[in-house]
């Protein structure tokens, strides 16, 4: 079953880690990143939410920077193909110890390809 993780923290947080420090959380995240290889799939660090572009879909407006006004930003997420949400908040709890704050959300995923089907075993429970 193919989940995506989620993972958002403020970036007035992560943006002013040092170097030093940012290495350290990315050395403990590809230890976990080891555990469960198996069940990861692609990994996406999102560039900071300063550089986004926004449409807007009531009105077609283009907007600078996300559209959302909240304090926590989506940095990136992890698609992972596991047995059940179980599984998943084990690895959402793995990779909390390795980077702790902010909040991971995990989300079934439904693929859609081009001829328009939807995948039957992207939703098997």
């Amino acid at each position: 079953m193919l989940y995506a993780i989620l993972c958002y923290h403020d970036e007035n947080v992560t943006s002013n880690w040092s170097a030093e420090h940012d290495a350290a959380v990315i050395a403990r995240l590809k230890k976990v990143h080891g555990k469960w290889a198996d069940q990861f799939k692609p990994i996406a660090r999102l560039m900071p939410s300063s550089s986004a572009t926004t449409l807007r879909k009531s009105d077609g407006m283009v907007l600078d920077g996300p559209y959302a006004e909240t304090k926590e930003q989506l940095l990136g997420f992890y698609i992972v193909d596991i047995r059940d949400l179980d599984q998943g908040l084990q690895i959402a709890r793995d990779l909390t110890e390795a980077n702790p704050g902010g909040v991971y959300e995990l989300r079934p995923i439904m693929g859609y390809y081009p001829d328009g089907a939807a995948a039957a075993h992207d939703t098997d429970p």
